[in-house]
């Protein structure tokens, strides 16, 4: 985990949320209409075979913050950060995926990086889909570690193409003390 600097993590924050914000007036009749139907391969919003791309924010916390959680310790100590990853769904509810992230505007361009195996539950035909995830990567700001996750996480579709997601996990790095970190994003299937 790194140190950023404030006037860089206002600008990531800011501009994650207006993202997040544009893009709902142009999903929100299709969400109103389709959210109440059912789709005509019986399968929902959630396929096999799905290709799909997250643009997300990202906000990570230490070892003590996680074990002496407070409203001012997650504030000050957090560490805010923006990233990119590739998920593909072998079947409805199985997926290999690989992100990388940078909270760190004056060190490497890629602070962490790391592929996960994703069981995904679609409620039924809805819009809704819990996860869980588990995987490994290495970490390559501040300290050059390799690292295990895993997670839970929660995913809303607007369209069968657009959606936004939340998802937190631990990470537990081979040379360093453990952090969580937590994910909130926009996903775009393909």
């Amino acid at each position: 985990m790194t140190r950023m600097k404030k006037p860089m993590t206002n600008k990531i924050l800011i501009g994650s949320t207006i993202l997040m914000l544009a893009s709902l007036p142009v999903f929100g009749a299709d969400t109103m209409e389709m959210s109440h139907t059912t789709h005509n391969d019986g399968v929902g919003f959630y396929q096999a075979n799905e290709l799909s791309m997250d643009l997300f924010g990202t906000g990570s916390v230490g070892k003590f913050t996680i074990d002496n959680p407070s409203t001012d310790r997650v504030r000050n100590d957090s560490e805010l950060g923006a990233g990119v990853g590739l998920t593909y769904f072998m079947t409805r509810n199985l997926g290999i995926g690989a992100e990388a992230y940078a909270e760190d505007s004056d060190g490497v361009f890629v602070d962490s990086a790391s592929a996960n195996l994703t069981l995904r539950f679609p409620l039924g035909d809805s819009a809704c889909a819990p996860y869980v995830f588990g995987g490994g990567g290495n970490q390559f700001d501040l300290n050059d570690v390799w690292f295990g996750q895993a997670g839970a996480g929660f995913e809303f579709r607007f369209t069968d193409n657009v959606g936004v997601f939340a998802d937190a996990r631990m990470v537990w790095p081979n040379e360093t003390q453990y952090y969580g970190v937590m994910r909130v994003g926009m996903r775009f299937v393909f």
